[in-house]
């Protein structure tokens, strides 16, 4: 079902407010696509303006960033580990910005938006220890 983001038609009193128009088509949003781990998988969408939006729906990579040394690496996606957005995304394994993800070079925090630009963009926060 769509979400309608226009004005409120209540007063912040609980007055009613009578609309000069009615709802427009541009006024609509989209519902939250959950961006989960998985084989990778999106769609594109037509936005308003003509232009795209690509919607990821599954993803195993992540571009990660060493702050340290400035390089970007494609890495495999083991597990959501925390989620400040909701704390049930982390059993979900749902990716949004801010996610702290598991990695093969170690923890993540995911700096994209995935369900808005289609792909998982990540600065290392706490590289593995490495073995003897």
């Amino acid at each position: 079902m769509a979400k309608w983001q226009g004005r409120s038609l209540r007063k912040p009193s609980g007055g009613r407010i009578w609309p000069s128009r009615h709802k427009r088509k541009r006024e609509m949003g989209s519902e939250f696509l959950e961006p989960k781990i998985g084989p990778t998988k999106s769609i594109t969408l037509r936005t308003f303006g003509g232009g795209t939006k690509k919607k990821l729906l599954y993803s195993d990579v992540a571009n990660v960033i060493d702050p340290k040394t400035g390089r970007a690496q494609k890495v495999k996606i083991i597990t959501v580990v925390q989620n400040p957005a909701d704390m049930h995304f982390v059993r979900r394994n749902i990716l949004t910005r801010g996610a702290i993800i598991e990695t093969e070079l170690g923890k993540a925090r995911v700096t994209s938006r995935p369900g808005q630009v289609g792909t998982v963009e990540a600065v290392l926060i706490e590289p593995k220890a490495e073995k003897n």
